[in-house]
């Protein structure tokens, strides 16, 4: 591996984003440790978010069920901020390199998203790899959204309305899962309408870039050497890295993609993935805003007790979305 001069990413951090890893190392000192074994690796990751997930706001109603799939069943949660029925619903897909997370690590966050978005917020706990390999968890997020067109009733959503969300590997699946549905439409089944996505700090497919070269260390769990580790318990075939469906940036992005709003971390690796694809569907005309926010981390999101980039960024994804279903 090329040796890169890397930025002094620790002298950049915002003061509140500082005090967001001192927090960090005391809750879990290992939580974005790839060496440590899986196990200790989920475990860790669980414990660290606990805290963060602690607040936010109430919901009028919250739906646990489980739903079928292709791949077997899965966990949904379906977070009401209002009562009534036929409410718009965001599929949240949450984030972990497809290898941690669950409904209950990114439970706040899709809280605050239903609360700023006024639409249900539905989170899918999705297959993790490595037990489950690409394109398992899309192919869960796909029936998922189909199951609430057929079923969106008895959720209170209206399922014609809907759009995704997610954050890291989970914003990944969610254009990922967009790109399924359209062209699983083209070849015959049902059509599912995607009105929009809310994609925060993905990884869209460059395979190297200025970000990733000069970004990236042990205090965000994202060194070349970690991703590496993602990517491989993710993928059966090393060939599926090139799919489009994971490749997202090599995909036809010319059509079947609704107004997206994208987010990145200024000091996150994969922020460039972030600007290449902002400028590609700005260069197809596709709506899209693309929002970096200075000074922080990789994950940010998962901060909003302490940090105010997290509950900004949540507050214009969710104004977006809103927007964006209204006019459904």
């Amino acid at each position: 591996m090329v040796a890169h001069s890397k930025l002094p990413v620790l002298d950049l951090i915002t003061d509140q984003m500082r005090a967001v890893l001192d927090k960090s190392a005391e809750l879990a000192p290992d939580a974005y440790a790839t060496d440590v074994g899986l196990d200790e690796m989920r475990q860790a990751y669980v414990a660290e978010r606990r805290f963060w997930n602690e607040g936010g706001p109430a919901m009028a109603a919250t739906i646990d069920d489980r739903v079928p799939t292709p791949h077997g069943e899965v966990g949904i949660r379906c977070h009401l901020p209002v009562a009534g029925t036929d409410l718009p619903a965001v599929v949240y897909v949450h984030g972990g390199g497809f290898v941690v997370g669950n409904l209950d690590t990114h439970d706040r966050i899709m809280r605050m998203l239903a609360a700023e978005s006024g639409a249900a917020v539905v989170g899918i706990d999705y297959a993790l790899s490595p037990e489950a390999k690409f394109p398992v968890g899309i192919e869960q997020c796909a029936a998922l959204a189909r199951h609430l067109l057929d079923h969106g009733a008895d959720y209170h959503v209206d399922g014609t309305r809907l759009a995704f969300a997610g954050d890291s590997g989970g914003a990944t699946m969610s254009l990922a899962t967009t790109l399924l549905l359209r062209d699983q439409a083209d070849a015959g089944a049902p059509a599912v309408r995607v009105s929009a996505l809310a994609l925060y700090y993905g990884l869209y497919g460059l395979r190297d870039s200025m970000s990733r070269r000069l970004l990236g260390g042990p205090w965000d769990g994202l060194t070349e050497d970690d991703l590496a580790y993602y990517l491989d318990c993710h993928l059966a075939d090393p060939a599926d890295a090139r799919s489009p469906y994971l490749d997202c940036l090599g995909a036809d992005l010319s059509r079947g993609i609704p107004p997206t709003y994208l987010v990145a971390a200024e000091l996150d690796p994969l922020r460039d993935d972030t600007a290449t694809l902002a400028a590609l569907l700005t260069q197809l005309r596709v709506p899209c805003s693309h929002e970096v926010f200075p000074g922080v981390l990789h994950a940010f999101l998962h901060n909003s007790r302490m940090l105010d980039a997290a509950a900004v960024a949540l507050a214009h994804g969710g104004a977006f979305l809103a927007g964006a279903l209204d006019k459904e």
